[in-house]
């Protein structure tokens, strides 16, 4: 558990934490104390067709509190950090506080610090992304922009390089000229929940188990039609173990062996972020 922090009155309130920390449930016990409406911060939850295997807030969290940019996206559709943005901005405009919360470090960080305004990628270059590894493409990067990626995730590569062909610019030369953030920081209570990997580990690994109980298995099959595993709805961790498992090629024992691993990589890629990123951020600890 995370004991909630001290607050000041009506700013608004940040928290993001890797998968499993317990975020969402300690903003629920933010607004339960002092009213507000919890903003989604997860790029997965966005998306509709993934309720249980994204761990998004049931129909009994929401009715504690407002929530909102949840489950709003559908399956097919395209969903950016410029999309989010948007969004968040006509959410602050409303009245309540916003208790903005998620583990996508690349949200926050456009938040509090500005994201460069770049052009729509055309069809033509994300059809050309799909001829090329991500190796290729990370080769095809300048350095500066190579040192400012997460060069372990290949959705982050994949952007860096479809901007440069699709402008000509390289992405850092982009986000060297970023317009002023719509949130800074030094208006927000912000907040990072800091989760060690022995205690977070057995957390995940007990989460699939639950996520399975609850239905995730039926969840996965009602996107076995159609299934595509180049949409962003589709990088749900477990969802494509959990595909492999209803086509055979994967027992349920191995499928919840490798959505377990997939889901510690991606803790540590984002407690990686949080602390290059989020330096400032006040540093929240669970009870051990």
């Amino acid at each position: 558990m995370i004991s909630p922090p001290d607050i000041g009155a009506e700013r608004p309130v940040l928290i993001a934490g890797p998968t499993a920390s317990g975020k969402s449930a300690l903003a629920l016990e933010i607004a339960a104390m002092t009213g507000g409406v919890i903003v989604n911060a997860d790029a997965l939850q966005v998306y509709s067709n993934w309720r249980i295997l994204t761990a998004r807030p049931g129909p009994e969290e929401q009715a504690r509190a407002p929530h909102r940019l949840y489950g709003h996206v559908g399956r097919q559709d395209d969903y950016s950090v410029g999309h989010w943005l948007r969004e968040v901005a006509a959410i602050l405009d409303r009245p309540g506080r916003p208790i903005i919360v998620g583990g996508t470090g690349l949200y926050f960080t456009a938040l509090t610090e500005g994201l460069a305004e770049i052009p729509p990628i055309p069809p033509g270059v994300r059809a050309a992304a799909e001829t090329r590894s991500h190796r290729q493409m990370l080769a095809d990067l300048d350095p500066a922009t190579r040192a400012r990626i997460d060069t372990a995730n290949p959705a982050r590569i994949r952007r860096a390089w479809e901007v440069l062909q699709a402008t000509g610019r390289d992405l850092a030369d982009w986000q060297d000229r970023t317009p002023p953030p719509l949130l800074p920081l030094a208006r927000c209570e912000a907040f990072v929940i800091d989760a060690p990997k022995g205690w977070l580990s057995p957390r995940i690994e007990r989460r699939f188990g639950q996520m399975l109980a609850r239905g995730a298995l039926d969840e996965a099959r009602a996107n076995l039609d159609g299934w595509n595993p180049a949409l962003p709805s589709s990088r749900a961790i477990g969802g494509p173990e959990l595909i492999a498992c209803l086509r055979g090629e994967l027992t349920l024992d191995e499928a919840t062996e490798r959505a377990s691993i997939a889901t510690r990589q991606y803790a540590k890629r984002q407690r990686t972020w949080f602390r290059a990123r989020m330096k400032s951020w006040r540093v929240l600890e669970p009870a051990v």
